[in-house]
């Protein structure tokens, strides 16, 4: 049954809850060898647009990917890095973008994205969304015409960081739950991620896809800047889906929120979330 635009915003909302504790990071620079840190340096200056970095603990090594964007000529000097620090280097098909696109889903500034989560301060409510999202328009709407007005932006942290708010200026519902598509899913907390775990997202362009967490702490260089801290998944994303939730289906736990990826969802692909537990911290919120 096709839904409303209001109503599809409605049920695309996503809440979160209390934290959980992370199983898996990439080590401690003082607690590995200097092998290691010397990589971890070495990443750190990598600037590349189309590359990504971090421990990978399928291989136990720092793992630098490129896509298919990065030139023949960048690819020679980044393994001339990656063979200097022992650094297992690898290209991932496809193009490593955040992924806005026009259509269905909430939008501002010609950019669709997903939102993301309901969450408060007090008694004013926010949307959770992609920062790359909310730098892109200050007023977002709930339909593609730009009629219904959802909210306005208050806060945008990209690159760097990639997630912002939008404030409620409308009285629009704020369900507790993820839309699974066809149906809801309640969210009862927020966590944090961990190697290996069994995860889905929800977006509005693809709907619901799942997988696994294969690496945290991962920086990746798209072509607006560098973000850094995110959860590596090998579940697929297309443009539109960005903003979405990261969630344990089996719990209702919400662990981050779409901020970008490689692939498609029609050859495969791998996806990047920032924490959401680090978007509250930072902005002291909490559930409704």
């Amino acid at each position: 049954m096709r839904r409303s635009p209001l109503v599809a915003v409605v049920l695309t909302a996503l809440l979160l809850g209390a934290p959980g504790v992370a199983r898996a990071a990439v080590p401690d620079r003082a607690a590995v060898p200097d092998r290691v840190g010397e990589a971890v340096t070495a990443l750190a200056g990598v600037r590349t647009a189309g590359t990504a970095w971090g421990f990978d603990p399928a291989t136990g090594r720092m793992t630098l990917t490129v896509d298919d964007t990065v030139t023949a000529a960048e690819v020679a000097t980044l393994r001339t890095v990656a063979d200097r620090t022992g650094v297992l280097l690898r290209r991932e098909p496809g193009t490593l973008r955040t992924l806005i696109a026009a259509g269905q889903g909430i939008y501002g500034g010609g950019a669709r994205c997903s939102l993301g989560a309901n969450v408060r301060s007090g008694s004013t409510y926010y949307v959770v969304t992609a920062g790359h999202c909310t730098a892109a328009a200050s007023t977002w709407y709930a339909d593609s015409a730009q009629t219904t007005v959802l909210g306005t932006r208050t806060a945008t942290s990209y690159p760097g960081n990639d997630y912002g708010l939008i404030r409620y200026t409308s009285r629009i519902a704020h369900p507790s739950a993820i839309h699974t598509y066809p149906g809801l899913l309640t969210v009862n907390s927020y966590g944090n991620a961990y190697v290996g775990q069994a995860v889905c997202r929800s977006g509005v362009t693809t709907g619901v896809r799942c997988g696994t967490v294969t690496g945290l702490n991962q920086t990746v260089n798209y072509a607006g800047g560098s973000v850094s801290g995110l959860i590596r998944t090998n579940i697929c994303a297309e443009p539109g889906d960005s903003g979405g939730p990261l969630y344990v289906a089996s719990t209702g736990v919400i662990l981050g929120i779409l901020s970008g990826g490689s692939g498609n969802c029609t050859s495969g692909g791998v996806s990047y979330y920032q924490p959401i537990s680090e978007v509250l911290a930072a902005y002291g919120l909490t559930l409704p």
